[in-house]
């Protein structure tokens, strides 16, 4: 599990064969998991400065994998006891995304960013997205994008000061969304009561 409050940035060395190497101040062991962009990947090797995680086939075929250049986003999972301060994030990406528009505010920057329509259900408004394994909260819901309002910490303290129209990102919609989606697909008579007494025991 991950927070979505990103640590650091990683600088991509390499990147062959599915395996990414990737060299920054967090100093991992073997067999860590750590989020990079929102993926949740396994250190398999150590060596000098770096390390190395290897990417499946899957995941190489669900995420924006041309972003694994120049710099990263990477968390380190939690630990038990650590203080959760974004939102639960697994690390599983659902979609991959596309910026459609950025609008800068008097204190803050617009992000539009359009989406897979299959994956409208878990996208709700006030609710919880990572974008590149950036917590954030989703602020207007349209057929085909999301809008979130990035402050200028985040923006300045993540990629989101980089990205331009047109470049796509990785999408984790909130874990709850699913899962209460799920349940109610598969029990039609489930009530909104019961479904906040599961929510409340998480």
């Amino acid at each position: 599990m991950f927070t979505g409050l990103i640590r650091e940035f990683a600088t991509v060395v390499s990147y062959q064969n599915s395996i990414l190497t990737l060299k920054a101040k967090y100093k991992p062991n073997i067999g860590d998991s750590v989020a990079v962009n929102g993926v949740c990947l396994t250190v398999i090797s150590l060596k000098n400065d770096t390390f190395g995680v290897e990417l499946s086939n899957e995941t190489r075929g669900i995420m924006a994998i041309k972003n694994l250049k120049g710099k990263v986003h990477i968390e380190p999972a939690m630990k038990f006891g650590d203080r959760l301060e974004g939102h639960i994030v697994q690390g599983h990406v659902d979609c991959v995304g596309v910026i459609k528009n950025i609008n800068k505010n008097q204190n803050a920057t617009d992000f539009y960013i359009s989406y897979p329509k299959e994956f409208f259900k878990y996208i709700v408004p006030k609710g919880s997205i990572a974008i590149d394994g950036v917590s954030l909260t989703i602020n207007d819901v349209m057929s085909e994008q999301f809008r979130l309002t990035i402050i200028s910490h985040t923006f300045t303290q993540t990629l989101f000061g980089s990205y331009k129209i047109g470049q796509k990102v990785n999408i984790e919609t909130d874990m709850f969304a699913r899962y209460v989606y799920h349940m109610l697909k598969g029990d039609k008579s489930l009530s909104w009561n019961e479904v906040d007494g599961i929510m409340a025991r998480f």
